[in-house]
């Protein structure tokens, strides 16, 4: 039926490092049948060679060109609104690397610092609140990767970005500019300029109503909520979304969508 499939990963493939049930199974099923698959995910704590590294090591053969994450997205937004700009980020070595590959540069000095980067920090500390705090207030912007509030683990979850979104808005008192993870605008055109399919021929398949869901709707994609992470039927119903398909697990969305 649909000609892409865009999957999110954490609460949706795998959780942690354990595939999800029927996922590499789905997946294979629909790469069998000539349909591309594309994974996305919020979560800047991997490169993109690591995040197919872990797939393809959990029984899902991933190319790094077949994963789009929220630091990627970063990468190509800072590169096309202000490819010298020197920053200060608040986020893991991933990220940081995937920035330094792109020929930024970074620092802690306040007046020399163009941009903060917020990010899933799992290293925050008082020290690099204050540098973002200075730097803000020495007339740097304020950017992040992704608005999750918090990223799942088995038997709960640890506090990401929205964390330290917040924590840097409520001392400066500014509001973040631009965030490129989903349900951000800004990942769906970086999605439209390099898959080149239409919407229409497009399903986004995720756990998260208020990022993967939200995305798909607002992109024009058909959507697949999987209740296998975040999602379950009475969150579906406070949100007032209208997900194309809801799924108790991933491998169901071959009974709906079974590639011809």
């Amino acid at each position: 039926m649909y000609s892409l499939y865009l999957f999110d990963l954490d609460g949706t493939i795998y959780l942690g490092d354990s595939l999800l049930p029927g996922a590499a199974e789905t997946i294979m099923a629909l790469r069998k049948a000539g349909r591309r698959t594309i994974f996305l995910s919020n979560n800047a704590t991997k490169t993109r060679v690591q995040y197919a590294t872990k797939l393809t090591q959990l029984g899902i053969p991933t190319f790094p060109e077949d994963i789009i994450n929220s630091s990627f997205v970063m990468v190509q937004w800072l590169l096309n609104e202000m490819p010298q700009a020197r920053l200060f980020v608040v986020g893991e070595e991933p990220l940081k690397q995937d920035l330094r590959a792109a020929g930024f540069q970074f620092s802690e000095r306040a007046g020399e610092i163009d941009i903060v980067v917020a990010s899933f920090d799992r290293t925050f500390v008082y020290q690099k609140l204050q540098i973002a705090f200075d730097a803000i207030r020495a007339g740097a912007r304020l950017v992040a990767t992704n608005p999750d509030r918090y990223c799942p683990v088995p038997g709960g979850g640890q506090p990401d970005c929205a964390a330290v979104i917040a924590a840097i808005e409520a001392c400066t008192g500014i509001v973040c500019e631009a965030i490129t993870g989903k349900p951000s605008p800004i990942m769906i055109q970086v999605i439209t300029d390099m898959l080149q399919v239409p919407p229409e021929q497009c399903i986004m398949v995720g756990d998260r109503l208020e990022t993967d869901i939200r995305m798909g709707i607002d992109a024009g994609m058909a959507t697949g909520l999987v209740l296998t992470g975040d999602a379950t039927y009475e969150k579906l119903l406070a949100s007032g979304l209208q997900p194309t398909l809801v799924l108790e697990r991933l491998d169901k969305l071959l009974e709906h969508t079974t590639p011809q």
